[in-house]
C-alpha cells in the first residue's frame, strides 16, 4: 500500500512575469513556495509583450486566474478582419503616405488566443492575484542571491547579499537575462553571461489619436511591421488600444559599450541618424520618441546555450535559462510554456517527496530545452530576414514569407497538453530507473 507523499517547498528566484507566474502556479497547486525579489517592490521594465496560442493555452494550464488576469488587459487588433494578422508588412523606404501604402504581405496567425499585452499592467494583475496575507508570507523584496548551495541530506540553502540565509528543498531561478542563478549552475562566468546580438532598439508609448494622426487608422490600430536595410520597426496596440506601442530595431554589428548596462543615454538626432534610409512613415514615429530616449542592447544566449537547465536540485526557467531577442514575439510566451510544464511536474502522481525533485528538473530540461533553444537562434535569423541582411533572399518578399510562416508555425501550433504529458512520461521512465521498478 503507498503512502501519501511527502510534502516540499520551492524558492523562486525573481520576480518578473516568469517568477510571479510559476509562484501562482505552484500555490493553486498547494505547493509550498516563497519568491524571492532583489527589488524593493515588484518591477517590470518595457511596454508591449506578445502572447503566442500556445502560451495563453499554456496560462490556461498554469491557472484560470492567470489566464482571466491576461484576458484583463489583453489587446488585439482593432479592426474584425485583422483578428488573424500577426503582421501587416509594409516597406519601411517606402516614400508613400501611410494611409496610401500597401502591404507588401500579411503574417497570418490562423489559430484563435493570441493577443499582446502592457508588460508592466499585466505585473499588475498579478500581483493583485495574491491576497495581502500571501504577499507578505510568500514574496520576500530586498534579497539579492550571492550564493545557493545543495546540502547533505537534500535541501539547498541560499545567501544573500544582506547576511541572511534561507532554506528550501529546491530553487527555481527565474532571474532574468542576468541571471544569478544561471551563473551558479554554470559555473564559467563567460557561458554563463549573455551576449549582445548586435542589434539594439528604440521604444515609446504613443497615445493612440497622435499615431493615427501619423499613420492612419488601420495601421495605428493594427499591428504593423516596417522592414528595411540593417533596421525594423514594429507598432501594435496596447492598454485596450488607448496607446500604440511602438519598437525600432537597429543593427550595428558592434561590441556593445558598457556590458553592466543593458540600456543606455541616446539622443533624438541618433534615432534618426540610424534611420537616414527609412521613410516618412518610420521616421514621423521615430520623432515621436520622447526627448530623453534610451538605447535598449538586445541580448541573448545564442553564443553559448547551456548543455542544462539545472543542476541537482537548481533549475532555470525562462529569460534565465533561454534569453532571446524579441524578433518572433515568442520569449515571454515560452517562458509561459515552461511555467505550465514545471508547475504540472511539481505535482506529477509519480513523486513521493523531495528526493524526486532532481528527477523532475532532468525531465523539465529535456522537455523544454530543444524547443527554446531554437528560438533562441531562431529570433537572430527573423530579424535578418526582416532587415534584408540575407544575401541569397534579400528583398524577395515571397521567400520572406515563406520562412518566416514556417518558423512562426512551429512557435504557434505547439499543443501544451501533448508536450505536458511527454514530459510526465519522461519523468515517470526516469523514477522507475531510479527505484529499480
Amino acid at each position: 500500500m503507498s503512502s501519501e507523499p511527502r510534502p516540499f517547498n520551492i524558492a523562486v528566484i525573481g520576480s518578473g512575469i516568469t517568477g510571479l507566474t510559476l509562484t501562482l502556479s505552484l500555490l493553486r497547486r498547494s505547493i509550498p513556495v516563497t519568491l524571492y525579489e532583489q527589488s524593493s517592490s515588484f518591477k517590470e521594465i518595457g511596454a508591449g509583450v506578445g502572447f503566442h496560442p500556445g502560451a495563453v493555452s499554456a496560462l490556461r494550464i498554469c491557472s484560470p486566474s492567470i489566464y482571466s488576469a491576461f484576458l484583463a488587459v489583453c489587446t488585439v487588433n482593432a479592426w474584425p478582419s485583422k483578428r488573424n494578422v500577426w503582421f501587416d508588412v509594409f516597406d519601411g523606404t517606402s516614400a508613400v503616405d501611410a494611409p496610401d501604402l500597401a502591404s507588401e504581405f500579411q503574417i497570418l496567425c490562423e489559430r484563435e488566443g493570441w493577443g499582446g499585452v502592457h508588460r508592466a499592467r499585466f505585473l499588475d494583475e498579478l500581483v493583485g492575484l495574491l491576497a495581502d496575507d500571501e504577499k507578505a508570507e510568500r514574496i520576500k523584496f530586498g534579497k539579492r542571491v550571492e550564493g545557493i548551495e545543495e546540502e547533505e541530506g537534500g535541501g539547498v540553502r541560499i545567501r544573500f547579499a544582506d547576511g541572511t540565509e534561507a532554506r528550501a528543498d529546491a530553487v527555481v531561478g527565474c532571474d532574468g537575462i542576468k541571471s544569478r542563478t544561471r551563473e551558479i549552475i554554470v559555473g564559467d562566468e563567460k557561458k554563463a553571461k549573455c551576449g549582445y546580438s548586435g542589434k539594439y532598439a528604440y521604444r515609446c508609448l504613443i497615445p493612440m489619436a497622435e499615431a493615427i494622426e501619423a499613420l492612419g487608422e488601420e495601421k495605428a490600430a493594427n499591428t504593423s511591421l516596417w522592414m528595411g536595410p540593417n533596421g525594423h520597426a514594429l507598432t501594435f496596440p496596447v492598454s485596450h488600444g488607448t496607446m500604440l506601442n511602438l519598437v525600432a530595431f537597429k543593427t550595428d554589428g558592434k561590441d556593445w559599450p558598457d556590458e553592466k548596462r543593458l540600456t543606455l543615454p541616446a539622443t533624438k538626432e541618433e534615432i534618426l541618424r540610424d534611420f537616414t534610409e527609412f521613410g516618412p512613415n518610420v521616421n514621423r514615429l521615430i520623432g515621436m520618441i520622447n526627448d530623453k530616449p534610451d538605447r535598449w542592447g538586445l541580448f541573448d544566449l545564442a553564443a553559448h546555450p547551456l548543455s542544462s537547465y539545472c543542476k541537482g536540485r537548481i533549475c532555470l526557467a525562462g529569460d534565465a535559462a533561454h534569453a532571446s531577442t524579441p524578433h518572433h514575439g515568442a520569449g515571454a510566451g515560452m517562458s509561459i510554456e515552461d511555467v505550465a510544464v514545471l508547475a504540472e511536474l511539481l505535482v506529477d502522481g509519480s513523486l513521493r517527496g523531495p528526493e524526486d525533485l532532481e528527477a523532475v528538473f532532468s525531465a523539465f530540461d529535456e522537455s523544454r530545452r530543444a524547443r527554446t533553444q531554437w528560438l533562441v537562434q531562431s529570433s537572430r535569423r527573423a530579424a535578418d530576414l526582416y532587415e534584408w541582411r540575407d544575401a541569397e533572399v534579400g528583398r524577395d518578399y515571397g521567400g520572406i514569407l515563406k520562412e518566416i510562416n514556417a518558423r512562426q508555425a512551429y512557435i504557434w501550433n505547439v499543443d501544451m497538453e501533448a508536450e505536458i504529458e511527454a514530459a510526465r512520461a519522461n519523468l515517470t521512465k526516469r523514477l522507475a530507473a531510479e527505484r529499480g521498478e
